[in-house]
């Protein structure tokens, strides 16, 4: 019988996992969002026993320390150091962003594995300052496998860390309930765009449906820029409080819009999932690695900043409801199908895991 498997998770402060749970309970957890942070609770029943990072009570000293920490080295370390003997009893560490990883290197004593991974730090690498970006290399070589969301982080990772392992791990949000995709018909075209994350494109998804009177487009997010949307009428911007209103959103939406700047991270396929597991045709820019998740049978694609071609994609896939019936269709089976969903998700990271144990 295989040994159960110790793991420590250690996430974000704002990730608590109680208050994760009761905000889930409450419905104001926007999106479609396991009972534990991202999924990872799953692996108890992969073999794992479990144990997440906690926020605790912090004083308003502590929190200014821990914070201006943050903001000289990049990371979180005080969050990381509070958690060290916690760490030092498992047999392997996950994180979720560099910001965990690299103060967990820098606390935790030999003896368990530490897999990190990354979301950001390889689209900002080339603009860290010298001494960062040393110390950054020095923490590293803690740390066991990297891993990233998208084949484009993965090849920059290898790259910068030839020595270091690197594995790419697709991410994935719970799947057990999707929905059937059904024929919409909408007029005008009612288009739904959501995300606060820093690669959102909002400025070229305002340009395509300025003057569009045929096109209506709801954007829920609480980091535009309002003010983008001044001269176009038919751009109302929201903000999404509970998973209700996101549903409702959903239900009376042609399709979804996810338009993204460059970026190597695979931003926007949070949205991307959740809108396949809707049953809703997806228009995406075509950037960051989202074709490692989907490819064109699955997602219409356009290119970065390029306003026309978005307007023409929306209008495209708008004038035939069967055939974007059938790409939902289709991304949902492939989703499925590849294992893109929560428990792919946290299952590779035990199979990783595992691995590394087994080497030791």
């Amino acid at each position: 019988m295989t040994a159960r498997l110790n793991v420590f998770v250690h996430l974000a402060r704002d990730k608590d996992v109680d208050q994760w749970r009761a905000a889930r309970a409450s419905g104001s957890l926007v999106g479609v969002n396991d009972d534990t942070p991202y999924g990872y609770g799953r692996a108890v029943q992969m073999g794992c026993n479990v144990t997440f990072s906690r926020s605790g009570p912090e004083t308003y000293f502590g929190q200014f320390v821990r914070l201006a920490l943050r903001v000289v080295l990049g990371f979180d370390l005080v969050h990381a150091w509070r958690h060290r003997a916690a760490m030092a009893q498992a047999d392997v560490v996950w994180t979720h962003t560099e910001s965990q990883f690299l103060g967990v290197a820098w606390v935790l004593p030999p003896g368990p594995k530490l897999i990190g991974q990354a979301v950001w730090l390889y689209d900002r690498w080339a603009r860290l300052d010298p001494l960062r970006r040393a110390l950054f290399r020095r923490l590293i070589q803690r740390v066991d496998v990297l891993t990233t969301l998208s084949d484009d982080n993965l090849a920059i990772a290898r790259g910068l860390f030839p020595g270091k392992r690197a594995e790419m791990i697709p991410f994935g949000i719970p799947a057990e309930h999707p929905l059937e995709p059904a024929v919409r018909e909408n007029r005008p075209i009612r288009v739904i765009a959501l995300g606060n994350d820093r690669h959102r494109d909002w400025a070229t998804l305002v340009a395509a449906a300025r003057g569009s009177d045929d096109i209506a487009v709801e954007v829920f997010s609480g980091t535009i820029d309002r003010t983008l949307a001044r001269d176009a009428p038919n751009v109302v911007i929201g903000k999404l409080k509970t998973n209700a209103d996101l549903a409702a959103a959903m239900a009376r939406a042609t399709m979804m819009c996810v338009p993204l700047s460059a970026n190597h991270h695979a931003s926007g396929i949070t949205v991307v999932e959740e809108a396949v597991l809707a049953g809703l045709p997806v228009v995406a820019t075509d950037v960051g690695g989202l074709r490692g998740y989907f490819g064109d049978d699955a997602v219409r694609y356009v290119p970065v900043g390029d306003a026309a071609a978005l307007r023409a994609a929306l209008r495209e896939v708008a004038a035939d409801p069967a055939a974007a019936t059938a790409m939902a269709q289709r991304a949902q089976a492939h989703l499925v199908a590849a294992g893109l969903d929560a428990e792919g998700y946290v299952r590779r990271h035990v199979e990783l895991s595992r691995e590394l144990m087994a080497a030791r």
